[in-house]
């Protein structure tokens, strides 16, 4: 059974940092697709941020020089560090698992997911 965990969400002002972490269960990081999404209320699931079986990297354009994503395939966990929030980057964040996607950003590509960690940006 798979089970993707995430944590590092919490309340930090303009400006400030966070590092999300994504630990999984079940699947094998480095023979997966994964990425990390976000969804603010009255707002559709985006995607942010994904990262290939090969490394290779695709962010969104809001996000872009700000957020990276990485990953300890030894020991299956996903990170995402963001930079520079402000309060538009307030969100549920969500990580996801997909064997191969040619669509990595695309929320319906995938099909594992985790509960999600809440980011809070505000004065």
């Amino acid at each position: 059974q798979v089970q993707l965990i995430e944590s590092g969400g919490g309340s930090v002002q303009p400006g400030g940092s966070l590092r999300l972490s994504c630990a999984a269960s079940g699947i094998t990081y480095s023979t997966y697709c994964m990425g990390w999404f976000r969804q603010a209320p009255g707002k559709e699931r985006e995607g942010v941020a994904s990262i290939a079986t090969n490394g290779y990297t695709s962010y969104s354009n809001s996000v872009k020089g700000r957020f990276t994503i990485s990953k300890a395939n030894d020991q299956n966990i996903l990170y995402l560090e963001m930079s520079s929030l402000n309060p538009e980057d307030t969100a549920m964040y969500y990580c996801a698992a997909e064997g191969w996607t040619p669509r990595p950003l695309q929320a319906r590509e995938y099909h594992y997911w985790g509960q999600g960690t809440q980011v809070t940006v505000s004065s």
